[in-house]
């Protein structure tokens, strides 16, 4: 038998897609203190880094937000929220200021999207986008919940300014990560022999 047929997996018992298919997002509300500490996020990136980059092009970066400055963040947010719709809500308003507060730790992810002679710009926003699901499953390896979230901030021209985000930029997402309150029910998933089709010629 060749080395290859002997590590092949098969019957879905190999580890790495026992963590595959364990993957859950945990909702932003049910996470809670303690959070990654910079040796584990640190860690995460490690891992996160190592997604396909066609050109090697390092096209995205990362803006950590967490302690005090969720707060702030939150701050402007509301304040923001005020702006673009004056009728709005208190509870509205106020869900947006606690819309980082939740989670001890978020992780934006940052993709470049400024000009480039060889790599369109869709393939370094997909590149980001494996970041973002490399650090969901970095986090549950490290015993974590996380979720993956945008929202209207991710896309706000003052909320993008806020957080240094150039305009060649935007936010690939926002992974909210800490240790889970309340661990989150598995939902329906879809049958993957429905989603699959031969191409013949």
């Amino acid at each position: 038998m060749s080395q290859a047929t002997e590590t092949t997996p098969t019957g879905g018992n190999f580890p790495a897609l026992n963590a595959l298919d364990a993957r859950r997002s945990v909702p932003a509300t049910q996470l809670c203190d303690p959070g990654p500490g910079h040796a584990e996020v640190m860690r995460m990136l490690q891992s996160a880094v190592r997604v396909p980059d066609h050109g090697k092009r390092v096209p995205w970066r990362f803006i950590r937000i967490e302690g005090a400055a969720r707060e702030a963040l939150g701050e402007r947010l509301a304040a923001r929220s005020r702006e673009r719709d004056p009728g709005a809500s208190d509870a509205v308003v106020e869900k947006d200021r606690q819309r980082f507060l939740h989670a001890p730790v978020i992780l934006t992810v940052v993709a470049n999207q400024g000009e480039d002679a060889k790599i369109p710009a869709s393939e370094r926003l997909l590149s980001a986008g494996c970041v973002c699901f490399a650090l969901l499953q970095a986090a549950q390896a490290l015993g974590f919940g996380a979720v993956w979230l945008t929202g209207w901030a991710a896309y706000d021209p003052v909320i993008r300014r806020v957080l240094g985000v150039a305009d060649d930029e935007v936010v690939a997402g926002f992974i909210h990560m800490g240790s889970i309150r309340q661990p989150a029910p598995e939902r329906d998933r879809p049958d993957p022999a429905l989603l699959l089709t031969d191409w013949t010629p």
